[in-house]
């Protein structure tokens, strides 16, 4: 999916507004201004329109994890350089702290089955042999889901 689109996504899913959204970016390591949201959300056919980094939209993941979770002990670890539908996915579910049997509630909320199994195939480790790549469809399926069960 477009780091954009997730980006609105999520954001509209806990209608966050844009100082929210920079606090965020902020509790990730990542200076994100209020004009460049303003250029991050315009449509991609827009002039003004800029595409949201990898290292950017890891920045607000992490940054969401500590919003939801509060700071963890350790040394604070690096923004992701190169981001999939798996880690987009991964970090959504450790954010809100959820376990397979809600990520599979929510995924159903969404119009999407799947066992246990195939959930944690996303989980694993790349070289792992069960591993499976997220789909957009069933991230967006995820996200759906999200808004409907915060809509409540």
């Amino acid at each position: 999916m477009i780091n954009n689109v997730t980006l609105k996504r999520v954001c509209n899913i806990f209608d966050f507004n844009n100082d929210k959204i920079c606090s965020v970016f902020g509790l990730g390591h990542c200076e994100i201004s209020a004009d460049q949201l303003t250029q991050i959300f315009v449509e991609k056919n827009d002039l003004m329109y800029k595409e949201l980094l990898d290292v950017e939209f890891a920045g607000f993941l992490n940054g969401l994890i500590v919003d939801q979770r509060g700071p963890s002990d350790g040394p604070k670890r690096a923004n992701e350089v190169n981001l999939n539908n798996n880690i987009i996915f991964n970090k959504l579910k450790i954010a809100l702290t959820l376990k397979a049997d809600d990520v599979i509630a929510i995924l159903e909320l969404g119009k999407i089955t799947l066992s246990k199994y195939e959930l944690s195939s996303f989980f694993r480790n790349v070289n792992h042999k069960h591993y499976k790549e997220c789909s957009d469809d069933v991230l967006s399926a995820f996200l759906t889901g999200l808004k409907i069960k915060h809509a409540k």
